[in-house]
């Protein structure tokens, strides 16, 4: 059997947006997944629904399972003529292990590539605002690692030329020994003022950053209960911190928000929480199916020209009604003389993708703005086309019917809950560092309550739920849940919008 590939990539320090795109197209396409401590689990969610995924992490005190044991755990998976992906927090060949991974999968003869990480020593440098280089204090720099193997140790290490030759020192698991490293440094002709920054879950809404002199810092992290992981930075570079400091000083740093459609239906509301500073998490509660039976949509395609309206009221239908009108041979020509309408700008824009502008756009984003505005300009005698979600209310067909419409509302998709996401949505409700829940429907809420039930009660101190519109809302509180925040129009942008107020109320 020809064996598969190996992948070793490197995960990042933590933020998910660092995770290079190539990483990215390694995990979309990995029969197994083997996976870190450090490593993002959300960058799980890129991996297919199919692929197995097995956590060895290690932890300082903890080790899930041994070295040697992930290493014949990815020649027997290759072997086997799967593709995998090991996924390691930072960059596999810095302080990573990966060298060892990689020289047992080449005696094995496993075909294997290594993807590089963005190292947590740089990221922590750059996340904290300290530049490790510059040409007005050093040019030089080195990473040590504080703590590797039993035998090594950090004494035996050449303090004399740390101390003195050269500019900036990172150390990586260090945390354990840094009174130890300040003293050596000290001892050897560091200057005991030499300014040093401690940079804990770099790159994370929880990053928090100690800095101190060499002589004292040791004795500030125990004060201030800083743990691993964490990088130590030393030297004058880490003067530049209150200038260049821009992470934590954005105005939503250290909010995290758990968004659950995904990325690509959200990558405007997206965008705009992450210039806040805010840590963005996709991972939907709700995935697109098509519907049981086309007979009832296809019946109406093929009589298009009956119909004096074409009712659209969200993005997923729009994209349905289209494929399914391209899969029946027919263009944007069988819509003419047919009245195109959306129930809001986020349908209308969806809609123009298609190669088409609405007719109209009630002023209210809401069915209720649809019905309103058609039955005061008389819809009596009319036909109207209604593709629709499965569970969708049937405000619109009813209140047309009644105004003497007649209404087809064919199913054009369906919405159920995604496969292989309870796992990581558990690990973020465990982690009590979920700020808030974003629903952007009511299935979103119903998907993630059949989920998770009672687990989901506990979060109520702990996390808020904002919700897209009134309907959404009113399935939340249903559920014996409180609904902190809804925008005045039902849209991902305003929801943003209050969002910073919210925010800004509570820090006033």
């Amino acid at each position: 059997m020809k064996p598969g590939k190996v992948s070793l990539i490197g995960a990042g320090p933590g933020d998910p947006g660092l995770l290079t795109i190539k990483g990215r197209d390694c995990l979309e396409s990995a029969d197994v997944v083997i996976y870190d401590y450090l490593a993002n689990p959300v960058l799980l969610g890129y991996a297919r629904p199919d692929a197995e995924l097995i956590y060895v992490g290690k932890s300082r005190g903890h080790h899930s399972v041994p070295q040697d044991q992930i290493n014949q755990m990815l020649v027997d998976k290759a072997a086997a003529g799967l593709n995998v992906a090991r996924l390691k927090g930072g960059d596999p060949y810095v302080f990573g292990r990966g060298g060892e991974e990689a020289s047992l999968l080449h005696r094995h003869n496993i075909p294997f590539e290594v993807v590089p990480g963005v190292t947590a020593g740089f990221a922590a440098a750059a996340y904290a605002g300290i530049p490790l280089t510059h040409r007005d204090i050093t040019t030089s720099l080195a990473l040590l690692t504080g703590h590797e193997r039993p035998e090594r140790k950090l004494s035996n290490l050449d303090w004399e030329k740390l101390a003195t030759g050269l500019g900036t020192l990172i150390f990586y698991m260090g945390m354990t020994n840094l009174k130890m490293i300040g003293e050596k440094l000290i001892e050897h002709g560091r200057p005991a003022d030499t300014p040093v920054a401690v940079v804990q879950w770099a790159t994370l809404p929880r990053q928090r950053t100690l800095t101190g002199r060499l002589d004292e810092i040791a004795d500030q992290v125990a004060a201030a209960k800083i743990a691993p992981p964490a990088v130590i930075i030393i030297g004058e570079v880490v003067r530049y911190r209150e200038e260049l400091r821009w992470y934590d000083n954005l105005p939503r740093f250290g909010r995290r928000f758990l968004i659950t459609r995904p990325r690509a239906q959200a990558a405007s509301f997206v965008a705009l929480l992450q210039a806040q500073g805010a840590e963005t998490i996709c991972i939907p509660t709700i995935e697109i199916a098509p519907p049981d039976d086309w007979k009832p949509c296809d019946q109406a395609l093929s009589q298009l020209n009956n119909y004096a309206g074409l009712i659209l009221t969200s993005a997923n239908g729009v994209d349905a009604f289209f494929d399914r009108l391209s899969s029946q041979n027919l263009d944007l020509r069988a819509l003419a003389g047919v009245e195109i309408i959306a129930v809001g700008p986020k349908t209308a824009k969806a809609i123009e993708k298609h190669g088409l502008k609405p007719d109209f756009v009630p002023q209210s984003y809401r069915a209720e703005g649809v019905v309103d505005e058609l039955l005061a300009r008389g819809v009596n005698g009319k036909r109207y086309l209604y593709p629709r979600t499965e569970i969708a209310r049937r405000l619109i067909p009813d209140s047309l019917t009644k105004g003497g419409a007649r209404v087809d509302a064919p199913i054009v998709y369906r919405t159920i809950a995604p496969e292989g996401k309870q796992e990581m949505i558990r690990h973020l409700l465990e982690s009590g560092e979920l700020d808030a829940i974003c629903f952007s429907s009511s299935s979103t809420f119903d998907n993630l309550h059949t989920l998770f039930g009672e687990e989901l009660h506990q979060l109520k101190k702990k996390t808020a739920f904002f919700s897209i519109g009134p309907l959404t809302s009113e399935t939340i509180r249903k559920h014996d849940f409180e609904v902190a925040l809804e925008p005045e129009n039902s849209t991902l942008d305003d929801l943003v919008m209050a969002m910073v107020e919210y925010y800004c109320d509570r820090e006033e």
